[in-house]
C-alpha cells in the first residue's frame, strides 16, 4: 500500500480470480496484536481509519491481513474474512448480484484500492480487492495465509457462482487452473494449489476458513494456548499439510497448517 516503511512499502497483494488477503474484524485491537504478532510473526502499522481503527499485518513488506476494530453498535460476529482479486470491483459486484448473491457493502475506495463486502448464494461472506495485479508468485512463508477452504453445501454449485462472477474458466490455464482433487475443488495458483471448496461441516454453517502458514503445527498450538487461545480441533494431517484449527482470545475461528510429518510428539 502506500505507506513508506523504511525501504519498503506495505501494500496489499492482488491476484484476480484467487483468494489474496483476508481480514479480521476484533473489538480489541490490542488484545489481536498480543495474540497474532507472536504466534505469526507479525510486525503491524496503522492503516486507514475510515471505518475505525485499523492495523495492517505485515510480512517480508507486504500486508498479508488486516485487523479492523469493531465499533460497538456494529451488530458483526468477531471473525475472519476471506478476500478475493479482481480487475475491475464494478464488474465483479454485478456477477454476485447476477448470480444470486448478495453485496453488502461497496465497491469503495479503500486505501490504495477498492473493496466489496458481499455472501454468496449459500450465505458464506467474503470480500473482493481491486489492487494493483502481483506481479510475485503465491506467498507461502510461516505467517501468511497460504491456505483457504470455503465449507458449503455444495461445492458444485459454490464453484459455478465464484467461477463466474471471477472468471476461472477465461484465466491462462499455465498460471491459474481449477481441478477436482482430495473430495474438493481446488484452486491452483502458479502451479500451488492455493484454495478449495468442500463439503460442510456439521455445526457450522457456509464458511471461509483461513490457514495461516507455521514452521511447526503442534508448536503453533501449544503457543496459541499460551496466548489465551483455544484449539477447536487437534492437529492432523491433510492432503496440504498438517493442519489444526484455533480460535482466537475473542472467538475468532481460524486454522494453522505446516509440514507433514514435523513436530510430532
Amino acid at each position: 500500500m502506500g505507506d513508506p516503511m523504511g525501504e519498503k512499502t506495505v501494500r496489499v497483494r492482488c491476484v484476480p480470480g484467487a483468494p489474496c488477503f483476508v481480514s479480521l474484524t476484533a473489538r480489541d485491537l490490542d488484545l489481536a496484536q498480543a495474540f497474532y504478532g507472536p504466534l505469526l510473526g507479525w510486525a503491524f502499522e496503522a492503516g486507514p481509519d475510515r471505518w475505525g481503527p485499523y492495523l495492517r499485518a505485515v510480512v517480508d513488506g507486504i500486508e498479508v491481513a488486516g485487523i479492523g476494530a469493531l465499533g460497538g453498535d456494529w451488530d458483526v460476529p468477531v471473525a475472519w474474512t476471506t478476500i478475493i482479486g479482481t480487475e475491475s470491483a464494478d464488474r465483479s459486484a454485478d456477477g454476485v448480484r447476477e448470480r444470486g448473491g448478495t453485496v453488502a457493502v461497496g465497491p469503495l475506495a479503500f486505501d490504495a484500492g477498492r473493496i466489496i463486502l458481499a455472501s454468496d448464494t449459500a450465505g458464506a461472506a467474503f470480500g473482493i480487492w481491486e489492487g494493483e495485479p502481483a506481479a510475485e508468485s503465491w506467498m507461502a512463508q510461516p505467517g501468511t495465509p497460504s491456505w483457504l477452504e470455503l465449507r458449503t453445501p455444495d461445492p458444485f454449485a459454490a464453484a459455478l457462482f465464484y467461477g463466474e462472477v471471477f472468471r476461472w474458466d477465461g484465466r491462462d490455464p499455465a498460471h491459474f487452473e481449477v481441478r477436482y482433487e482430495h473430495e474438493r475443488v481446488v484452486l491452483r495458483v502458479e502451479g500451488r494449489s492455493v484454495a478449495a471448496l468442500r463439503g460442510s461441516e456439521p455445526g457450522l454453517g457456509p464458511h471461509w476458513e483461513v490457514f495461516f502458514a507455521v514452521a511447526d503445527t503442534e508448536s503453533a498450538v501449544r503457543q496459541a494456548v499460551e496466548l489465551g487461545g483455544k484449539v477447536v480441533g487437534d492437529p492432523s494431517d491433510s492432503p496440504y499439510g498438517r493442519v489444526a484449527r484455533l480460535c482466537d482470545p475473542e472467538g475468532a475461528l481460524f486454522s494453522v497448517i505446516g509440514p507433514l510429518g514435523g513436530g510430532r510428539d
